[in-house]
């Protein structure tokens, strides 16, 4: 797998061939917390004949590790932004459409915000926000730090352990594959980027500012929920698409897709993929149905 240094961390990445029509946007994928790249595998074996598409690991996370002397590290939606802006820059993505799953949804609308003149749209998976809570999220925060400290490297040789793991936040449970990968990504995790980014992005200042974010936009931007994702429920997501100018139209920009946790993309990849195809085949010159 393929990497690139950017501030002392080697990103890893995976890029598909590029499509047959030029003018068809690069498709870039951000996961989620304690997640990696791998999850965006079953949707991009759906796209990539049409499409282009770049999956990659966040710093800190799945394979991008830093340096053994790392300079100091920043774990904001704002440097992850800055980091996938350079990634971009360096792969020489000049048209991309960015899809970022939770966390990386509003990685997403951060990037857009910085890199207007090569992001043409975003869509958003189980991802939105923009309320604060106090008490929920200083429990949800207290959590997080507990779920971070507490991460024997011994865990994922406990037996059966996996399918806890293929349970958790979705619908239905998903093939044990995905159990065993989601307990090499959350044992994997560099501790300071998983507690950063955790604590950057969940500070009243911060939840706040995505509302005003996703106004400003003039990109078209999306929203994928899953009506029983009890991670970031429909609420919070129809909360945030309401600030953008979409969100009033006949069509809106809210797709719901039933029978679905906060995992969609593994959940229901062929759903997925078909309302990336229309929201693509309606905003991008020279796409195509799926």
């Amino acid at each position: 797998m393929p990497s690139i240094n950017i501030s002392g961390t080697f990103h890893n990445y995976e890029l598909t061939a590029p499509a047959a029509n030029t003018q068809r946007p690069s498709l870039v994928f951000i996961h989620g917390w304690l997640l990696s790249h791998h999850y965006w595998q079953p949707l991009v074996s759906l796209l990539k004949p049409y499409y282009q598409c770049l999956t990659y690991d966040l710093r800190g996370f799945g394979n991008s590790q830093t340096t053994t002397t790392p300079p100091k590290q920043e774990y904001s939606l704002a440097s992850y932004a800055q980091d996938l802006k350079i990634l971009l820059q360096k792969l020489e993505i000049e048209r991309a459409w960015l899809i970022g799953h939770s966390l990386g949804g509003s990685i997403a609308l951060w990037t857009a915000n910085i890199c207007s003149e090569t992001i043409q749209g975003v869509t958003c998976i189980n991802s939105g926000g923009g309320i604060y809570l106090k008490e929920e999220f200083e429990r949800f925060r207290t959590a997080g730090k507990q779920l971070v400290k507490f991460r024997p490297r011994w865990l994922p040789y406990i037996p059966g352990l996996e399918l806890i793991f293929c349970r958790m936040m979705v619908a239905h449970p998903l093939n044990l594959q995905w159990g065993r990968q989601r307990i090499r990504d959350f044992v994997s995790a560099d501790s300071q980027a998983a507690l950063g980014s955790l604590l950057d992005s969940t500070t009243e200042a911060e939840v706040h500012h995505l509302p005003q974010l996703v106004f400003r936009l003039e990109q078209p931007v999306y929203f994928i929920a899953g009506a029983k994702d009890k991670v970031m429920e429909l609420k919070y997501v129809n909360h945030l698409a309401s600030f953008h100018a979409l969100f009033d139209t006949p069509q809106g920009n809210v797709f719901e897709i039933p029978d679905c946790g906060h995992i969609a993309m593994l959940e229901h990849p062929e759903q997925v993929a078909k309302i990336l195809g229309d929201i693509l085949q309606q905003n991008c010159k020279s796409s195509v149905d799926l």
